[in-house]
């Protein structure tokens, strides 16, 4: 008997659509005509046991026990979904092929691979057991997919380095996490202090920039904006462009902060000759954007609809396990292979029948065109989110659901449209010895971008024709007087944005360098999760669209190393993750190299002065509106004192 192990119920009910017929639902699985099985996980079966299943001395939270390192690693089966696992146990022992079905990605992979350990398959079982990769649910994508079955052993390298991950997660959150609550409990506060190592440097993101806000102080600079006119009577506007001369009344932006300088230059090319120094001329396009993965959705759906991260993801669950009109959406690909350029009509046909708004593009779509999104080397365990050939009357959809399929489905589309194409114009004008310059585009081909109408702007111009040596007149010029401001809060757009972006935001060069090509803060699957764990543990504030740090966060902050709430070191760990999962790093030399900085962080905790933590023992109530918001279950973990070991633990998370 062939078993089927899905992650899901409903990619295991994919699965059995397209195999033999009749079939037969039992409890827990499916039986196909031809006697082989279909069963399934609910998400993760198995979890990590506690610091006091290894130690009962751990149900204490104390200093001298950390840092705490599991000789022999422990899982335990998850009480809810225990009948499940002794399913899918009886079904192990009368299989003689096991087929692995997990999600596409390194989660999916350790899932199941965890299972089929546990369930203590025989070693020829499992050596033979293949990989089935499944990342759209409608029947022909499984059928091709069932006939694409590969060898799970090519996979042990992405199980190895999810394991590492969790693990180092484990050890991570577990010791720091006890180590800066008693601290803190050290000065009366009665919450967890928790820690982790996507978290926590998450949480440092926000907590400087709003220190940079709160310490910002605003400055009046000074622009200079000359009129020109052409003998033809066609206007058009140029800016000052200070010279070298300026610089001590300039800051380290080049902004001019004095307001006498900008009306000196004013008074010298009022109603002044001018001449055309530079002329620059040149047709240029713009490629369409590549389609969606996860992280890029929910920063368009948080811009478009002010979604939150978790929402987004949520309703992609829906659109691909519930309706099957998307593929696998927790994917960190924008690429896809270019096998499915072949399907492309057939998506096409399935958005004009879903979309009465989408029906006139589908219509005007070229099918044949090959945008760069088509790249199998960038294509590895999965590809980009994209609408199926399901076809689906949209109003079956829940509003939330409509909206995001319908920016999935623009975005695809976008790939059989012909370039944006404009022509780029910029000038130098030289007036009273004075360069000022002025730049235009001008639209020959909206292409791809017919189909992400934007309001026109009404104040942006276009220049006249011109030539290098003509002759103007400076008819008016006028002081332009601007403030400077201070960094934005974070949005559930922006903190994305930085998490994936996070090169940015690292101090080492070597690493920085590295980072821009590679992975962000977190992963695609991990990231809402990580952002909405902070809001529920109080440490995140929503302000309308603004995220700000609570006076906790700030204090733990405050209170860790450099090294915990920045994000060079969580960045090199994804690097070497990475690296693992590509069979170029060790998961034994990762763990050493993290059990030995856990140490050194541990001794750093035992030295930091609990007065970090003064006046935090009440934390601030909940209020989704207000600026001190704090979830329900966040308010209550910091309401008493008294909570069980057991919570304690299963907080540190």
């Amino acid at each position: 008997m062939r078993l089927y192990i899905a992650e899901k119920p409903s990619l295991a009910r994919a699965i059995a659509a397209v195999l033999p017929k009749p079939q037969k639902k039992y409890q827990g699985y499916i039986e196909l005509a031809n006697g082989d099985c279909v069963t399934w996980c609910i998400g993760h079966l198995l979890e990590q046991a506690e610091p006091a299943d290894y130690d009962a001395r751990y149900k204490q939270w104390r200093f001298e026990h950390l840092p705490i390192f599991p000789e022999q690693w422990q899982w335990r089966a998850k009480s809810k979904t225990a009948s499940q696992l002794k399913a899918i146990k009886g079904l192990i022992k009368q299989a003689t092929s096991l087929v692995h079905a997990g999600d596409p990605d390194r989660e999916g992979q350790l899932l199941v691979d965890l299972v089929i350990e546990h369930c203590k398959t025989k070693a020829a079982l499992k050596q033979a057991c293949q990989r089935l990769l499944v990342s759209d649910l409608t029947p022909a994508a499984v059928a091709r997919s069932l006939k694409q079955l590969k060898p799970n052993q090519q996979f042990a390298a992405l199980s190895s380095s999810a394991l590492a991950r969790t693990r180092a997660d484990w050890l991570y959150g577990i010791n720091l996490t006890r180590a800066y609550t008693l601290k803190g409990q050290q000065q009366g506060y009665s919450g967890v202090l928790s820690v982790g190592r996507v978290q926590t440097p998450v949480l440092g993101l926000v907590v400087r920039r709003d220190q940079a806000i709160a310490e910002f102080v605003s400055r009046p600079f000074y622009q200079v904006e000359a009129e020109l006119q052409t003998q033809q009577g066609e206007r058009f506007k140029a800016l000052w462009q200070p010279s070298e001369a300026c610089l001590p009344y300039q800051d380290e932006d080049g902004r001019v902060l004095s307001r006498s300088l900008a009306e000196h230059v004013v008074k010298r090319i009022q109603q002044q000759p001018a001449t055309v120094d530079t002329l620059k001329q040149q047709d240029k396009q713009q490629a369409p954007p590549l389609p969606y993965n996860l992280s890029s959705l929910q920063i368009d759906a948080a811009k478009r609809y002010g979604y939150s991260a978790k929402q987004v993801l949520d309703i992609c669950q829906n659109l691909y396990e519930r309706h099957t009109l998307i593929t696998y959406p927790r994917s960190d690909s924008r690429y896809l292979p270019k096998q499915h350029h072949g399907e492309a009509p057939e998506v096409l046909a399935a958005l004009k029948a879903n979309s009465e708004e989408l029906a006139k593009a589908c219509s005007e779509a070229d099918p044949r065109l090959r945008s760069k999104a088509w790249n199998d080397a960038k294509v590895d365990a999965h590809h980009a989110i994209i609408p199926t050939t399901k076809r689906q009357a949209a109003g079956k959809l829940g509003e939330a659901e409509r909206r995001v399929y319908l920016l999935i489905a623009r975005q695809y589309l976008a790939q059989f449209y012909p370039h944006y194409r404009y022509a780029h114009s910029e000038v130098t004008v030289q007036i009273a010895e004075g360069l000022f310059k002025a730049s235009a585009n001008q639209v020959q081909d909206l292409g791809w971008k017919v189909l992400f109408p934007r309001k026109q702007n009404d104040e942006e111009q276009t220049l006249p024709p011109l030539s290098q040596g003509q002759k103007l007149h400076c008819i008016d010029a006028r002081v332009l007087d601007k403030q400077t401001q201070p960094p934005k809060a974070f949005t559930d757009a922006s903190l994305l944005a930085a998490m994936t972006g996070i090169a940015k935001y690292v101090q080492d060069p070597s690493l920085k360098a590295v980072l821009k090509e590679t992975d962000g803060l977190g992963t695609e699957a991990t990231r809402a999760g990580i952002l909405d764990l902070l809001f529920k543990r109080g440490f995140l504030l929503r302000q309308a669209k603004q995220i700000h740090a609570s006076d906790s966060a700030k204090a733990l902050v405050a209170a860790l190393p450099e090294l915990c709430v920045w994000p060079d070191m969580t960045a090199h760990w994804e690097q070497q993750l990475n690296a693992i999962s590509q069979r170029q790093h060790s998961y034994q030399a990762f763990m050493q190299q993290l059990q030995s900085q856990l140490h050194q962080l541990v001794e750093q905790s035992a030295m930091v002065s609990a007065q970090a933590f003064v006046g935090l023992a009440k934390p601030a109530k909940a209020g989704r509106k207000n600026y001190a918001r704090r979830s329900k279950a966040g308010g209550q973990r910091a309401a008493t004192a008294k909570r069980t070991n057991k919570k304690r633990a299963t907080a540190a998370r």
